[in-house]
């Protein structure tokens, strides 16, 4: 049954619902491993999707589940009804082990049952049977007995006198029993064969979808000794979003950076116990995460439990803040931007990447390196950079960037934006082409123009994209040679002047 907005159906059961019968739950012994793999990009979870709880199917990222539980098992064959699993769970992916006797208890069957209770599927059940119904009539309530018809639409009943009543869906129903065949929550049924009669300790793994982790970070900009030099302080949190429909009170958290391949239909393998990462936990200070090699990966451990409610979001520092890491600050002018690629011949249209790109580009970067104050994989997440007002002394937003998976000692590299007092100005100058010789000339001219109070330097980048064979036949300044196609012109611009770069190239084919 389908509830129009803004309506209301109050259910009234002999008895508050109560979880299956026998249905194991956590006890004393019992403890929870999880193990997020984060398959997101920052960003591209819309923020609505965790603050108002946008569902888990909208979660992009997966998880490994360990419950470890006492079970009392008979010797032979045990009924055995576990409630304490995610929502999203992938049953192809459960393993139960004893780890008590590993070699003589096995699951014979297994049944996810996730028919769970809600207001229709109660009505639904109760269709051809008596019920009640309670309706607000004026300043009093009606009540009225018959067999439910439908639910389409409304609530149709036949009354004891034949005739038929229509109801809308802000009623109060009351039902004689919880329907067979509905559950409170989702549950994982086995039937396991055991050699020994004990209180087994075991082990249920299992995969879930509805939830991811990103890395979120906080960088400090400081001015430097000159122009370009500066200095960052960086802290790093951990964003985990939870929506895989279960809670997991007190467990040991464990994440995974890098990209892991999953097949389409993963199926059932089981799973044993990583070796923990030694956390060493100095004195007075609470245990982060200690990072380590995994595979191809990087693997994360907090040396700490931590709680993960169900619709919610925890964020958990990753590494303390480094202080004083040395950048700098590049300005880079791309006046032919986007990009030019190569086609499958020479690109002879005069016209051809001639719309020019007036603004000029500012980048930070810094070296990951221990001698820099950091050194520690960077899982990819959002910069977000901020600078201290000296008038007021508060931190101001000046931008942010996304990076990929970051291993030590690699540049890390941030666009904040657009210098607003630098801009720049490209044109085409002169345009040949000679069929008969196969070759091409263009004369491209760039000014940069420096408004500030302050001299600046600029990269003029340039990409030579009409053919994959050019030189460089004239030019006013040297330059670098970055690939195949790409030059870079360092220029210095005193404040307030204009500068100039011009050069020519000839393509050949």
């Amino acid at each position: 049954m389908k509830l129009p907005s803004g309506a209301a159906l109050a259910l009234v059961l002999p008895g508050a619902l109560t979880p299956i019968a026998h249905a194991q739950t956590p006890t004393a012994g019992s403890s929870t491993a999880l193990t997020v793999y984060s398959t997101s990009r920052p960003g591209a979870i819309p923020p609505e999707t965790y603050r108002n709880g946008g569902g888990g199917q909208n979660v992009p990222g997966y998880a490994v589940v360990r419950h470890e539980r006492p079970f009392a098992l008979e010797r032979g064959r045990n009924a055995v009804r576990f409630t304490d699993v995610a929502a999203l769970i992938d049953p192809t992916t459960v393993a139960f082990e004893s780890l008590t006797d590993p070699a003589g208890t096995h699951v014979v069957e297994q049944n996810f049952q996730f028919d769970l209770v809600n207001s229709a599927k109660l009505l639904q059940k109760y269709v051809d049977r008596t019920i009640t119904v309670d309706q607000v009539r004026g300043t009093g309530v009606e009540s009225y007995t018959g067999t439910l018809l439908s639910t389409a639409g409304g609530i149709v009943l036949k009354r004891n006198d034949g005739t038929i009543q229509t109801l809308a869906h802000n009623a109060g129903v009351t039902l004689p029993e919880l329907p067979g065949g509905l559950i409170t929550r989702p549950t994982l049924v086995w039937d396991i064969a055991a050699e020994r009669a004990a209180t087994h300790a075991t082990r249920v793994s299992y995969q879930t979808t509805g939830i991811t982790w990103w890395a979120d970070y906080n960088l400090t900009y400081a001015e430097g000794a000159n122009a370009n030099a500066c200095r960052l302080d960086i802290g790093a949190w951990v964003s985990i979003l939870n929506q895989s429909g279960a809670s997991y009170p007190d467990a040991k958290l464990k994440l995974v950076a890098g990209e892991v391949n999953r097949a389409a239909r993963p199926q059932a393998v089981p799973m044993r116990a990583m070796d923990e990462a030694a956390v060493m936990s100095r004195v007075g200070k609470v245990a982060g995460f200690e990072e380590k090699s995994f595979f191809e990966y990087h693997l994360y451990t907090l040396g700490r439990q931590t709680t993960l409610p169900d619709n919610s979001t925890k964020q958990i520092e990753l590494f303390p803040a480094a202080r004083g890491v040395p950048c700098e600050k590049t300005l880079v002018y791309y006046g032919a931007a986007p990009a030019y690629g190569y086609g499958s011949a020479p690109l002879t249209d005069r016209t051809y990447g001639n719309e020019s790109n007036r603004k000029v580009d500012t980048y930070l970067t810094f070296r990951n390196a221990q001698e820099n104050n950091m050194g520690m994989p960077l899982p990819a997440g959002r910069m977000r950079v901020s600078k201290l007002d000296p008038a007021d002394k508060t931190l101001e937003f000046i931008g942010e960037d996304t990076i990929e998976h970051t291993p030590r000692n690699e540049k890390v590299l941030i666009r904040l934006g657009s210098a607003f007092d630098v801009v720049g100005e490209r044109r085409q100058v002169n345009f040949s082409v000679d069929t008969t010789r196969r070759t091409m000339t263009e004369e491209i001219e760039v000014k940069v123009r420096n408004q500030k109070k302050e001299p600046v330097t600029v990269i003029v980048k340039e990409n030579l994209y009409r053919w994959v064979n050019w030189s460089i036949t004239q030019k006013t300044q040297d330059y670098d040679k970055q690939d195949a196609r790409t030059i870079h012109f360092p220029v210095k611009i005193a404040a307030g002047r204009e500068a100039v770069v011009r050069y020519t190239v000839q393509y050949t084919w």
